[in-house]
């Protein structure tokens, strides 16, 4: 034996050190790696639309065709699914918001040199899902005012009255209390999940190769399973943006009919 296998710690990785702004207002504005990652991402982001549109032509290729493609996909099959042509075109820029954001956020779990997603912290989760419930809450307040949305979403009519003092408090946790919790806590545990595993399978293949006498050959095994799910977290990654957008659509489609409770 070489040496003796221990198990990564990843507190450096979700907990970094500051890089920036750490003196700042009491640290409201530090940078640290994740918070980085997070910036460029919303930058390539912005950078991605602004090539892909500044002289859009008829007939689409390159960067506006996969711009063009992602958008319909995302108003076809979301909102347009969803919320019917009218409200989905009206929903539309919440929802796109919501996908590319969630979707270019994942993917620096698989880019090189980056390699942890910054949905993998709560942080950003949470924003998301707090931009999803100001969507919905505010379309069901729009359509039918504070008071009506409300009494429409707890209240189940023809229920006995008795039934009311069990059924109001669960309807009210699950309407407007679990909807968000869900969308963060599903989108979080996802990519922190799939980072661990990858963690785990490259530093297995690291202590096979250079460690582990009499195993460097069970390192090929591992590290053609760390490429396979590598493949799979490319399916995760977009898998997580659709669920997220669809999701936000369906809670805005109960909103707007909430009296059809």
């Amino acid at each position: 034996m070489k040496g003796e296998f221990l198990a990564p710690n990843l507190d450096h990785e979700f907990f970094p050190e500051p890089v920036w702004f750490a003196d700042v207002a009491n640290g409201w504005f530090t940078i640290d790696r994740l918070m980085f990652v997070r910036l460029l991402m919303a930058l390539v982001l912005v950078i991605f639309f602004a090539v892909a549109m500044r002289n859009p032509k008829l007939v689409p290729s390159g960067v506006q065709n996969a711009a063009e493609y992602l958008l319909d996909f995302v108003r076809i099959h979301i909102a347009e699914d969803i919320l019917g042509k009218k409200e989905g075109n009206r929903f539309l820029p919440v929802i796109a918001t919501i996908f590319f954001v969630v979707l270019f956020g994942n993917l620096p779990s698989v880019i090189p040199f980056l390699n942890i997603s910054p949905n993998a912290r709560v942080g950003m989760p949470i924003v998301l899902a707090v931009f999803g419930y100001i969507a919905f809450f505010y379309a069901g307040v729009k359509r039918y005012g504070l008071f009506k949305y409300m009494k429409s979403s707890v209240v189940i009519p023809n229920l006995p009255p008795a039934l009311h003092i069990l059924v109001v408090p669960l309807e009210f946790l699950s309407n407007f209390i679990l909807r968000p919790v869900t969308l963060t806590i599903r989108l979080m545990a996802n990519m922190l999940a799939g980072h661990l595993i990858l963690v785990l399978l490259f530093s297995a293949t690291n202590f096979f190769f250079w460690q582990l006498n009499g195993w460097t050959a069970l390192s090929a095994v591992t590290v053609v399973a760390a490429v396979a799910f590598s493949l799979f977290e490319l399916l995760v990654i977009f898998l997580q943006a659709y669920i997220f957008a669809l999701l936000s659509a369906v809670y805005i489609e109960l909103s707007l009919h909430a009296d059809e409770h």
